[in-house]
């Protein structure tokens, strides 16, 4: 998995990675087999906050999400991902959802950022955009040892 100077580094990020990766691996799973009927309900209720996606056909919006998701997953999951790059891809696809809670009507109380019932299933993702942001900076701040990366040929010219 890692070097032993890098185990202490990945064992941090370990917990954050796992539950959130599990978390978007199972959701991406779901969609990837939605039918007819979830897949137009998930494409009318972004499209409501994102309009130029009401241009999709519903299974493709499904199968773009159900991609994207799995996507971010696979970022959080697989430790030879930098915890930057599985950060910045959980911070974008959290701070959309974020943006459907906060431009959708009704799901937060009236002049408040506070979730109404419905809204409560997508005010509780700022957590993610919490986990997104840590990641950042901990891939930022964090271990500077030897890193084992496809990016470490490329890190080494820029030092130059």
């Amino acid at each position: 998995m890692a070097s032993g100077s890098t185990w202490p580094f990945v064992a941090r990020q370990l917990p954050l990675r796992l539950t959130v990766g599990a978390f978007f691996l199972n959701s991406g799973l779901s969609k990837g087999d939605a039918d007819q009927a979830t897949a137009q309900r998930l494409l009318q209720f972004a499209s409501g906050t994102y309009p130029f996606l009401g241009k999709l056909d519903a299974q493709k919006f499904t199968r773009l999400l159900s991609t994207g998701e799995t996507a971010v997953a696979t970022a959080l999951l697989l430790p030879v991902i930098p915890a930057t790059v599985a950060g910045a891809a959980l911070t974008a696809f959290s701070c959309g959802s974020l943006a459907l809670y906060l431009r959708t009507p009704g799901m937060r109380q009236e002049g408040s950022l506070r979730p109404t019932e419905q809204g409560t299933a997508l005010a509780k993702d700022v957590w993610l955009l919490g986990v997104g942001i840590s990641l950042i900076a901990e891939g930022m701040t964090g271990h500077r040892g030897r890193v084992t990366t496809t990016l470490s040929p490329w890190r080494r010219m820029l030092r130059r």
